[in-house]
């Protein structure tokens, strides 16, 4: 009877520890701390609305198209791999979760490994800044 009793709490054991590994947790909201924080970064430091916003007739950004991705206006002297359009970025729609945002953020390569091709720059945020960009730019509407 021990044994059958020390049996069925073992896997139950085993089952819960798999449902936790299957099914990931859930993220925590962002704050608005981090959020502002975010803003920050991606407003006042990175520059990411220089290439990923449309410009108006007026050369100010488009508020109405922030973040949602624009064409190039320049192009390199010297051929080179370069990407001509700058996508969306508002609400992160090239990164299927947090993680994979984040890492792209903190190391400057994506989920397999490989850069962003110029003129993205290789970013090296450190995590609690890398959280609070994920963190805006998830609140943006794509």
């Amino acid at each position: 009877m021990k044994s059958k009793l020390f049996l069925a709490l073992l896997f139950l054991a085993f089952g819960l520890y798999a449902l936790k590994i299957i099914v990931p947790a859930r993220a925590e909201p962002a704050s608005d701390a981090q959020i502002k924080r975010g803003q920050y970064l991606v407003e006042r430091v990175a520059m990411c609305g220089e290439c990923h916003t449309p410009k108006t007739d007026q050369g100010e950004y488009d508020r109405t198209a922030w973040l949602q991705g624009d064409v190039l206006d320049y192009k390199p002297v010297h051929p080179m791999p370069f990407v001509a359009v700058a996508p969306g970025i508002a609400g992160l729609p090239s990164f299927a979760t947090d993680e994979q945002a984040m890492k792209f953020l903190e190391t400057g390569t994506n989920s397999l490994g490989k850069r962003a091709m110029p003129p993205m720059p290789q970013f090296r945020f450190n995590h609690d800044d890398a959280v609070a960009v994920v963190a805006y730019l998830r609140s943006l509407k794509r």
